[in-house]
């Protein structure tokens, strides 16, 4: 049973929160009674998104501008949230880029951009939230992998290195800190209706792909990560159905998973080398 007040009144970072899945989650906090810090690297975007969210009360929704790829600005952010608010109950790792792209094209500096946003960013955000969480005794800290941080699909080998790294990071932190009054949660959405399906690898849009027709609303998918959230649940795929099904398909090597990913390898090839793109 989800605890209705289990954000009332809490501190929470959400990083990438200018749009997509990190605006939808930090309104659902807002709409749930909490305050939340709302990051993001451009101070006119960040200003955007609060404003958007001043209806919930005033100071429900704060600015925090910081890059998350640079160590140093994410450490400040974090530490003075916490101090200025005088704790930090929730971190959500949000912020990251796509990438669907043969491996054979995909330079180097494709792979150190994609590494640095949606690896390192994580790192460097437990890195410095972890210390405060322990001195406190308690905190949960929420990192958004994605459907390929568990389930492995073709032409995303870059995308599902850094997401299966972040599911096994939290993972892995949710055992080492369970007696220290830590929580660790990994987000793994499939298809939502964000604009992460119109940008590149470098974060920036390109106009030539689209999002998904079965793509899940994005507001309901906030609700239903910040539900699962307040259980204390480990990895929270979104939505949960069809893709918990194919996530334990995949586990347990059942044909129709290893022929359905076979068969998205061949229309994702067949796209790509007529369009360039996998839709």
């Amino acid at each position: 049973m989800v605890d209705s007040d289990y954000y009332t009144g809490k501190v929470c970072i959400v990083t990438g929160a200018n749009s997509g899945i990190g605006y939808a989650i930090s309104e659902e906090l807002a709409k749930r009674g909490a305050t939340v810090y709302m990051a993001g690297r451009s101070r006119e975007k960040v200003a955007a998104a609060v404003a958007q969210l001043a209806a919930y009360g005033d100071d429900r929704a704060r600015p925090l501008v910081m890059d998350v790829t640079k160590q140093e600005e994410v450490q400040k952010g974090i530490e003075d949230t916490a101090a200025e608010a005088g704790r930090l109950d929730l971190l959500f790792n949000n912020a990251g880029v796509g990438g669907t792209i043969p491996f054979e094209k995909a330079t180097l500096e494709d792979w150190k951009t994609i590494v640095d946003t949606n690896i390192w960013s994580v790192v460097y955000g437990v890195h410095a939230a972890v210390p405060i969480m322990l001195r406190q005794g308690f905190g949960h800290i929420v990192n958004t992998s994605s459907i390929a941080g568990i389930v492995p699909p073709p032409f995303q080998a870059l995308y599902s290195l850094t997401k299966y790294g972040v599911t096994g990071l939290t993972e892995c932190l949710k055992y080492e800190y369970a007696d220290k009054g830590l929580h660790f949660s990994t987000i793994c959405p499939a298809n939502i209706a964000t604009p992460i399906f119109n940008k590149g690898i470098d974060g920036q849009a390109r106009g030539d792909l689209r999002i998904p027709d079965d793509a899940y609303p994005v507001d309901k998918a906030a609700s239903l990560i910040l539900d699962r959230v307040a259980e204390h649940k480990g990895i929270i795929v979104v939505p949960e159905e069809p893709y918990t099904d194919l996530w334990k398909g995949y586990i347990l090597g059942t044909p129709e998973v290893e022929e359905r990913l076979q068969q998205m390898a061949r229309e994702r090839r067949e796209a790509f080398e007529k369009s360039g793109t996998y839709f």
